[in-house]
């Protein structure tokens, strides 16, 4: 039995900095360390997969030499986090990109950019409607950086700049991330906490709100200034942007709190904002200017045109029919994923195959089930690594490792179900079948590679304890705590990739810190979900993810300087957001609290 130790080095300050080695060295090799191209540029930042190869080493040395874990045990939780990874989250990344490059190559992806762009010609307007509004939609279904792949091939479809689309869809993924893949971070923080799943999801409820009205103007202003524009330029857009802000965040507070739609937030508020937002800009309201891209603009005035084109030129070419055709995909995309959430489907599913059963070794553990849930107990690690107090309670439990293979209900089988009934839809020919599949495993291959080992570190961190050595630094804040409980949760995403498995890893000790200072532990277990969410921009694998759906692999250390700043400006607001929550007005926090038994 492996007991962890929160403070190996015997100071607290040396077992926090050794504990943080393995993101540091993360860190540097992704975003620092200088090295040449082929032609002599010097640049900063080295290979993603290469970066993760030395956090990896890092953090198995840490945790071996300085944190005592055997090596059997490190090497298992390794593989039991790129397992569940790879089951989790390239699954559903593999085949959302599967379906999106099947819409290109069957040209209906041009008929859905039309269909986009018709909305407004605008192109600040375009970000607003792509990244935040349908983002949130495909969040919410799929969830797992499936909507910063799937909205940022959109964006470079419609002509935006790589990087542009990466950077603005990894900022736009934030508010909704909480309610992601059917509510499954809330259903985790319940889980681990040991409270009422609704009174959490209502508690995120009043805490994000805030940020989805401030994160569309975000949008335009970074948009904005990226291509050229000015203050003024962005501020002329302010309405449209508050109409799919606000009407975002009105229905995220009304359907969070509420039993039955709950867990399905992000959907509703987003279907909710995209059809607000349409509606306005059809009927109400549009920008007296236009607002183009850089390249654009400079087109235009190559040519000695002026920013207003001929009417003509903005007829839109397709007829209801094609249109509708050309988005079947996408709501079946939609569907699939919201039949693959329900908790009923969900069980329905796993026990599909329940009268054929076996069981067997693996490596000198037991693996069996069912042939529609199998399980596989990691050897040399379930049951045999002990959390210790203040981050568990005394009589807490050996921590379990199974690697569940639910392969018929995983969100991935759905998306993979969706792609195909699309095809089938589409009518692909043999020929297209082919250049999808090779074009989506050529695309996909670096970061997966990437995806699995930064994973596999988020679990090595885990069983090691060094992940909780770091949790702990926060609960010293005292009066503050409050405000660093949601960079506890952003801490979390950052070393997990998914606000789901920070709310596990942090949920327990938000708690009992919360119990300890006296606060409000509904409040402070609900700041690390929405804390947590705005570390998602900058966690490896969401980064990865939008290099590779927008073709800019190699480009990781670019992307995670540009959008670290905003994730840390952004986790400050959520962090004032609990304070206040905390301190001014706690009678906003939903009373009536149920403990689960």
């Amino acid at each position: 039995m492996y007991h962890q130790n929160y403070d190996p080095a015997g100071n607290v300050f040396v077992s926090t900095l050794i504990a943080a080695i393995p993101i540091c060295v993360l860190l540097y090799f992704i975003a620092l360390h200088p090295h040449r191209d082929a032609q002599g540029t010097r640049h900063l930042g080295i290979s993603a997969p290469y970066a993760a190869f030395c956090g990896v080493i890092a953090a198995f040395l840490v945790s071996c030499l300085a944190f005592g874990m055997p090596v059997a045990s490190a090497v298992s939780a390794f593989a039991f986090g790129t397992l569940s990874g790879f089951l989790g989250i390239i699954w559903i990344v593999l085949a959302a990109m599967f379906l999106y490059t099947m819409t290109v190559t069957t040209a209906k992806f041009e008929i859905v950019k039309e269909s986009i762009v018709h909305i407004s010609f605008d192109r600040r307007l375009q970000c607003v409607l792509i990244a935040f509004s349908f983002g949130a939609i495909i969040e919410g279904t799929s969830g797992f950086g499936t909507p910063v792949a799937i909205a940022g091939a959109v964006m470079v479809g419609l002509g935006f700049r790589p990087f542009q689309s990466a950077v603005l869809n990894l900022l736009a993924n934030t508010a909704p991330v909480a309610w992601g893949a059917i509510g499954t971070p809330i259903v985790a923080l319940a889980a681990v906490s040991k409270l009422d799943e609704v009174t959490l999801s209502a508690m995120a409820g009043r805490q994000l709100p805030f940020i989805s009205v401030l994160v569309p103007f975000w949008l335009v202003a970074v948009f904005v200034k990226m291509e050229g524009g000015t203050w003024k330029e962005v501020f002329e857009v302010w309405p449209a942007a508050l109409c799919a802000g606000v009407s975002f965040a009105v229905m995220q507070f009304l359907a969070s709190g509420n039993p039955p739609l709950h867990l399905m937030t992000d959907v509703v508020a987003g279907v909710f904002s995209v059809i607000c937002t349409a509606l306005f800009l059809r009927f109400v309201w549009h920008p007296k200017t236009r607002f183009l891209l850089k390249s654009e603009r400079e087109a235009l005035a190559s040519a000695k045109a002026t920013a207003a084109m001929p009417a003509e030129a903005w007829k839109y070419p397709y007829s209801v029919g094609q249109t509708l055709y050309a988005w079947t995909p996408w709501a079946i995309l939609v569907a699939c994923c919201a039949l693959w959430g329900l908790p009923v489907y969900k069980s329905y599913l796993n026990g599909l195959l329940s009268g054929m059963t076996f069981k067997t070794t693996l490596f000198g553990s037991t693996f069996g089930g069912t042939w529609s849930l199998p399980v596989w107990e990691m050897p040399q690690l379930h049951n045999l690594v002990q959390r210790m107090p203040p981050v568990v309670a005394m009589d807490a439990k050996p921590e379990a490792a199974k690697f569940t293979i639910n392969w018929l209900s995983a969100a991935g089988t759905g998306v993979f179900v969706a792609a195909l009934l699309s095809g089938l839809i589409l009518r692909l020919t043999a020929a297209e079948w082919k250049t999808t599949f090779v074009q989506t495993a050529r695309r996909m291959k670096t970061p997966v590679l990437v995806i699995g080992q930064v994973l596999g570190l988020g679990y090595l961190t885990r069983y090691a304890g060094t992940d909780a050595v770091l949790g702990l630094a926060f609960t010293g804040a005292g009066f503050l705590y409050p405000f660093f409980a949601a960079y506890l949760g952003w801490l979390g995403v950052f070393l997990t990739g998914s606000d789901t498995a920070s709310n596990a890893l942090f949920g327990s000790l938000q708690r009992i810190t919360a119990q300890q200072l006296n606060l409000d532990p509904i409040l402070m277990c609900a700041a690390n979900s929405a804390g947590g969410v705005m570390g998602k921009m900058v966690d490896a694998q969401s980064i990865c993810v939008a290099t590779a759906a927008t073709n800019q692999l190699g480009n990781e250390g670019i992307i995670f300087r540009f959008v670290v700043w905003h994730s840390i400006a952004l986790g400050a607001i959520v962090g004032v957001i609990v304070l206040l929550y905390a301190y001014v007005f706690p009678q906003f926090v939903p009373h009536g609290l149920t403990f689960l038994h």
